[in-house]
Order: structure tokens, then sequence, then C-alpha cells
């Protein structure tokens, strides 16, 4: 294993404090744009997290996706917690999920936000309006959950850019030394 000399670490620590300075200015410029307007627009908190909790530990996505749950609980209006709750499991399995099994590729994210993104609207209709029996209730989902789902979606393809190009430029890479170049080329051939 290689280690870093001093530069190096110093080097590593800026670029991950203005990483996540970054990810913070996004969120709070999601939250700003979510609390002006009508109702139907993207709920831009939900992606953001998400992608957050693809390259980065659970600790970090943990306190991403509850922060994002409070903040959309006060954009809407919703039960103070309801979807932190909701955020923190989705960034949790979404974590563990790209440690394990899926790779960091843009289908993939726009799958697992799509889902998130869902099950979010779903629960939110089923809690909000199906539970108290309005009347045509079946119209909120249709008119406005559905359209708020679809809006995040595509939403969720400028997210994934921008936080792309944040990850390019500041996400540390792994360096490997000399040896350990050598032994995985010789174990590919």
């Amino acid at each position: 294993m290689r280690l870093r000399t001093t530069r190096e670490q110093r080097i590593l620590r800026i670029k991950t404090i203005l990483r996540w300075f970054l990810y913070y200015v996004l969120i709070f410029l999601s939250f700003v744009f979510m609390t002006s307007g009508t109702w139907l627009k993207p709920l831009l908190l939900i992606p953001i997290p998400i992608f957050i909790s693809i390259d980065n530990d659970q600790y970090g996505s943990v306190f991403t996706g509850a922060l994002c749950g409070f903040l959309i609980d006060i954009s809407c209006g919703k039960l103070f917690g309801y979807n932190a709750v909701l955020l923190t499991i989705f960034c949790i399995a979404t974590s563990v999920l790209f440690e394990l099994y899926l790779k960091n590729k843009f289908f993939n994210f726009l799958l697992i936000s799509a889902a998130a993104a869902f099950i979010q609207c779903w629960l939110d209709y089923k809690f909000y309006y199906e539970m108290w029996e309005y009347e045509d209730v079946g119209r909120v989902f249709r008119r406005v959950s559905l359209r708020v789902w679809l809006y995040t979606v595509i939403s969720s393809v400028f997210v994934y850019l921008v936080m792309k190009l944040i990850n390019r430029f500041l996400m540390p890479k792994q360096h490997l030394t000399l040896e350990e170049a050598i032994t995985t080329r010789n174990q590919q051939q």
C-alpha cells in the first residue's frame, strides 16, 4: 500500500471539503426551488441524496438523506420527519446496493432514483389523500402525484450530469503503486 505524503493528504482534504460544500449548495438551491412557485415541480431533493449515496459511505448518505427529507417536509408542509425517514432508508439501500452489486452507471442511478421518487409519491398519496377517502381521490394521484414523479425522473438526468461533473474534478482517485500495477497487469494476461 502506498503512503500518502502530507501534500497529497492536504489536497485530498481540500477537495473533499469543496465537494461536500458544493453538494450542500445544490441541496440548498433545490430547497429554494421547491419552496417557490406551484406544487407541480420536481422533487429535486430525492435524486441528489441518492446520487451522493452512490459514491460515499453510509454515514454521509444517512445524514444527507435525513437532511433532504427534513427539507422536503418543510417545503411541502408534511409531517416533520416523514420524508426524512423515507430518504434515509432509500440512501442506505442505495449505498449498500452500489457498494455490493451495482456499478456507478447512469441507468442504475436513474432506475433507483425513479423507484425512490415513485415510492415517495405513492406513499404520500396513500397517507395524505386515499386514507381519508376524499371524493375523486384517484384524480389527485393521476394529475398531481404522477406528474411530480415524471418531472422528478426527468430532472434526475440533469442532477446526474451536474453531480457527475462535481465528482469528476473533486472525487479522490485511487492510485496504484508500481507493484500493484504490475501484479494487476500480470493477472489480466
